[in-house]
């Protein structure tokens, strides 16, 4: 058993290490899957743009449907949702298996299956990482986080290698056989893990709800905009040797399909080594220095590449490549992970997930055209150089710490009434009232435009600071949210770090009272009934 300060110290903990060796086993099939359908493509077509449209097929959902599977993940029962998901999965492989028998395969329908997949792929991926939290306790939730992208990149090692070995030996019927067979393992250890039931929740969230407040919260979160960035721009250059490397391994190194498995097997191997290094290499290296590092490492072996190197320097330099992967991403998704609250931790993740697959699909088919145009070696060229530069330039936009605390401070008073208000009434429009001297108005206004973002992310769809023109020290904060349910469940989103916020501008406020606040409900002709009264304290 791992001691309990252990990097592998969450699989001490039976669900996760059972979930965690299923999804290793799942990775691995969908692996062998896509390195069959990556190779067959090749032989229905010689086309390098058909060779990057099932990289785009794959990638493309996961784009469109990242954000929506967020949200479902949010409201539906986690698991069943899962098992749905991987049953759906398995049908699509059996089809590919049945087609692949039959000789009945074609690049149209290798294509459309590739992208029902990814429809999978993308309802899989936010709510997989959302059940982390649930299965290990929170002092041992970055382990566990990142145990599954070690488990990740195992199962890369594996699956290319094991996938291009069963297609040279057995055919792509058998390939994706073994990739269905995958799925019932993952289906039993779902089946095998008693999730306790979701408590009932007056202020539940429906689907276009959660959307919107999804949707707001990335609109506002500037820490968030700043990882996209860094996100989209690594991914839209590095993708080019994923979407090339079919063809550099067929066309510029002469290999058949079990080569082209080891140089998949070569990356996921190399990835692994990155994983067990990336601990010394925090100790010398801030976020941004490890992603510049990985980004230059990524940009040299695509120009290798680019020279037609021997098959065995190939796979020599494609385990940097693999290193430098897992570093980039390991980095990314762990500054995203640090400053998403756990409210929006599905649907943030989601958001992340829309650029990495949008940029990966964007770079995909971009990359597949400029190779039909240019040439392979030339393509990587390119985007080798266009890595580098964007590299150092994005070196002065710094990823975020991440070391804000984001969990709920659960510090607002609940507002006061002179009736019940139903849930779905709104909008509602909330009034805060400051006195300020003066002189502290410069400082506090500052403050409360940081305060402002605050506000947008928890709920609110527009703010505002007013004075009273005969009472210039008399400010009011104003914010509006959509319903009388969503501003309850502001109150349960406010952070301790908002709350330290919000601590800010009160130390601006005059009087030994705190500020009053008011809450306004828009009238509905239809409705009848008492109104909302005023509730002091701080919102």
């Amino acid at each position: 058993m791992p001691p309990p300060s252990s990097s592998f110290a969450p699989l001490r903990h039976a669900v996760f290490a059972i979930l965690w060796a299923a999804t290793v086993l799942g990775n691995t099939g969908t692996f062998m899957r896509d390195v069959a359908s990556s190779w067959l493509v090749t032989d229905l077509s010689a086309s390098p743009a058909a060779v990057a449209m099932i990289q785009a097929a794959g990638t493309l959902p996961i784009f469109l449907l990242a954000i929506p599977a967020g949200v479902l993940s949010d409201i539906l029962d986690r698991r069943k949702f899962l098992i749905a998901i991987q049953l759906g999965l398995g049908l699509v492989s059996g089809t590919l298996m049945v087609l692949a028998h039959t000789g009945l395969l074609t690049v149209s329908s290798l294509v459309a299956l590739t992208f029902i997949g990814g429809i999978g792929a993308a309802l899989m991926g936010p709510t997989w990482q959302s059940i982390v939290p649930e299965l290990v306790p929170k002092a041992e939730l970055k382990n566990a986080v990142a145990l599954n992208s070690l488990g990740i990149n195992i199962a890369r090692s594996i699956g290319p290698a094991v996938g291009g070995l069963l297609l040279a030996s057995f055919g792509a019927a058998f390939t994706y056989g073994a990739d269905v067979l995958s799925y019932v393992f993952v289906i039993a250890a779902l089946l095998w893990w008693k999730r306790p039931p979701s408590a009932d929740d007056a202020l539940s969230e429906h689907f276009m709800g959660a959307f919107r407040a999804g949707l707001r919260y990335a609109r506002a979160s500037r820490t968030l905009h700043i990882v996209l960035v860094r996100a989209a721009v690594f991914f839209a250059f590095s993708s080019a040797v994923w979407a090339l490397l079919p063809l550099v391994a067929r066309n510029i190194l002469g290999g058949d399909a079990g080569f082209y498995g080891i140089l998949l097997g070569s990356v996921g191997a190399g990835a692994i080594l990155g994983a067990l290094l990336l601990p010394g290499l925090r100790r010398g290296l801030d976020a941004d220095g490890l992603l510049l590092g990985a980004s230059l490492l990524a940009a040299l072996v695509m120009a290798v590449l680019a020279l037609g190197p021997p098959q065995w320097v190939a796979v020599v330099i494609l385990l940097l490549l693999g290193g430098s992967w897992i570093v980039a991403l390991t980095t990314l998704n762990g500054a995203a992970q640090a400053i998403l609250p756990n409210w929006v931790r599905g649907r943030g993740l989601a958001v992340y997930l829309t650029v990495f697959n949008g940029a990966m699909a964007a770079g995909s088919l971009g990359w597949g055209l400029i190779a039909q145009g240019l040439g392979v070696p030339l393509a990587l060229v390119i985007g080798a150089a266009g890595l580098a530069v964007a590299a150092a330039i994005m070196h002065r936009v710094k990823i975020p710490a991440g070391d804000a605390d984001v969990a709920p401070s659960n510090h607002w008073p609940e507002p006061l009434l002179a009736d019940p208000v139903e849930h779905d009434r709104g909008p509602v429009m909330i009034l805060i009232e400051y006195r300020i001297r003066r002189e502290n108005r410069a400082a506090f206004l500052h403050a409360i435009h940081r305060l402002a973002e605050e506000r947008r992310r928890d709920g609110a769809y527009g703010w505002g600071i007013t004075e009273d023109a005969a009472e210039p020290e008399r400010l009011v904060e104003w914010f509006m949210v959509e319903s009388w349910a969503e501003h309850l469940r502001q109150h349960r989103r406010v952070s301790k770090a908002d709350a330290d916020l919000q601590q800010d501008v009160l130390q601006f406020h005059l009087g030994p009272e705190r500020p009053v606040v008011r809450h306004f409900l828009a009238i509905d002709p239809r409705r009848t009934g008492g109104t909302a009264g005023t509730a002091g304290g701080t919102t």
